[in-house]
């Protein structure tokens, strides 16, 4: 799954995009695959706890738009594709964290199995929604990819569930309105479902 060539640090964001502008379509989706599996090879190999955190970080360091533009139009279903869902769940937390967690806790009361999945710390503040996913994205990089799939897609699916609960004061559904709180929830768990379906390719070794 993971090419055991060893690599040094992540490529460096100006370095991937000349080498992009430079590649046929071909190449580029070679790149992206290529990419993907050296990021999660130097998070398995490393025992150095710093670089799990860059990787962790890494949009924070090159942008979400460089990792778009990498592995946004993947395959959902690769590792490419399972790497960019991760990165836009953890910014999407980290984007709004108080209203993450008010739609956490509602949808916990609906799906208490999912919850033991997911592991996010009681009570599920802003804090501890902003403290899963970062442990399930490190937990990516130096443990089980697939456990980690699987954590996320738990997450999702409890976070559909209180998105579908929203009231007009927290953005939900507005008289006559379309309904984007519920346009969200199926988004959501769309996301959750490939992420499953990642975590299931990735244990019978067909996820590239």
């Amino acid at each position: 799954m993971v090419n055991q060539r060893h690599f040094r640090r992540p490529i460096a964001r100006a370095s991937l995009e000349n080498l992009q502008s430079e590649l046929d379509p071909a190449a580029q989706a070679e790149l992206t695959h290529l990419t993907a599996a050296v990021l999660l090879h130097r998070g398995h190999e490393s025992d150095d706890p710093d670089v799990v955190r860059r990787l962790v970080s890494l949009a924070d360091e090159m942008g979400l738009e460089v990792l778009a533009d990498m592995w946004a139009h993947a395959p959902a279903v690769s590792l490419p594709g399972a790497l960019w869902r991760l990165y836009v769940l953890r910014e999407g937390v980290r984007a709004d964290p108080s209203g993450t967690a008010e739609d956490f806790r509602s949808g916990l009361r609906r799906d208490e199995v999912s919850e033991v999945v997911a592991g996010v710390a009681e009570p599920p503040g802003p804090d501890e929604v902003r403290g899963t996913i970062d442990e399930i994205l490190a937990g990516a990089y130096r443990g089980d990819f697939a456990v980690a799939l699987e954590r996320a897609a738990a997450f999702l699916r409890i976070l559909a569930l209180g998105r579908t609960e929203r009231t007009p004061e927290r953005g939900g559904r507005d008289a006559g309105a379309p309904d984007a709180a519920l346009a969200s929830s199926a988004a959501l768990v769309d996301t959750a479902d490939t992420l499953g379906h990642c975590a299931a390719a990735w244990r019978a070794d067909t996820l590239d």
